[in-house]
């Protein structure tokens, strides 16, 4: 039997989490009020471990953060949540990474100082992690283009060689870059991809998301494309289906591509097909989003499961080879 169900690979930082209708700031030393301010979870890694924790994964993460308060601060809650933290690496010489989020609902902008996010490299990862794993999962790829960008592939394939399943999130690229033949070797080798909408078509250097998942799903992996509010849209070769759920109103959509990412992973390490997988995902980010922050309303499995029963599946007729 494995240890984990669930290794998951990459950042881990507070988020200073800021909401109102309008969060913008007024320069010129200008103090405005907002509706709240809180410190929570933060990371698109640790969010999708604590959301896999939530559905009743057993999972481990693998991080770095500096040796001060924000650093324990994350790893408390962590284990809090169930989250195995022995594999997060403590720096002394590096400050834990720190995210502001302003969030008006649905939208957010994001400012993130990487700090020890950016020292983890596939040296912290030990192999008999990866081998004692069901899947392994990567985010924010591109947080960590230069540490663990350069030896991603290799722990991928060696996951994959020991039948571990993989999958790849790699978020939104600060640097406008989008490419790279680190990142062409990570994608080999994930198992599966999980951008949003605008990530795909910017990975792909496409001009629209049909082009863009022909282009990605060529290169190798599975494809699971986020479409927030219209669901989402899995391809596997050229077979296509669009998953979509009732409407809900989102209270922060701050880590809901994360929790989609747990509630997927928990579908396929149950057995579902992709696109059933993918409405368990659909049910954990939708849900996810009732409260502010990336954790606060991550569901248990029966809650998830019981909103994943009323997705629509809607198959799409292939693209012309």
């Amino acid at each position: 039997m494995s240890r984990y169900d669930l290794v998951v690979l990459g950042d881990c930082n507070p988020d200073v989490l800021v909401l109102g209708d309008d969060v913008d700031p007024a320069f010129g030393q200008q103090e405005k009020l907002v509706d709240e301010i809180s410190l929570v979870i933060g990371g698109s890694a640790a969010i999708t471990a604590v959301a896999a924790a939530r559905l009743g994964l057993r999972v481990a993460l693998a991080a770095a953060v500096g040796a001060d308060p924000a650093g324990e601060f994350m790893r408390d809650q962590l284990a809090a949540e169930g989250v195995d933290v022995s594999f997060v690496a403590v720096r002394e010489d590096a400050p834990t990474g720190m995210t502001v989020a302003l969030s008006r609902g649905g939208d957010r902008a994001i400012l993130t100082a990487l700090g020890a996010v950016a020292s983890l490299t596939a040296a912290d990862v030990p192999e008999e992690l990866l081998a004692g794993a069901r899947h392994v999962h990567a985010s924010s790829w591109f947080l960590l283009r230069d540490c663990l960008g350069p030896g991603l592939g290799a722990l991928f394939s060696a996951a994959r060689s020991a039948g571990v399943m993989t999958s790849l999130d790699t978020n939104w690229d600060p640097s406008g870059r989008w490419a790279g033949p680190d990142l062409s070797a990570t994608i080999v080798q994930a198992g599966l991809l999980l951008p949003n909408e605008a990530e795909a078509i910017r990975l792909a250097g496409a001009d629209d998301l049909d082009a863009a998942v022909s282009a990605l799903v060529e290169a190798g992996p599975r494809v699971v494309v986020k479409l927030g509010e219209r669901g989402a849209l899995c391809a596997d070769g050229r077979l296509r289906c669009l998953v979509s759920l009732p409407p809900v109103t989102p209270v922060d959509a701050t880590g809901a591509g994360d929790c989609f990412n747990a509630g997927l992973i928990a579908g396929l390490l149950d057995g579902r097909d992709l696109a059933a997988a993918a409405a368990l995902g659909c049910a954990a980010g939708a849900l996810s989003t009732g409260a502010p922050g990336g954790t606060a309303s991550a569901p248990s499995r029966a809650a998830a499961a019981e909103l994943a029963a009323t997705a629509i599946h809607s198959v799409i007729p292939p693209s012309p080879p």
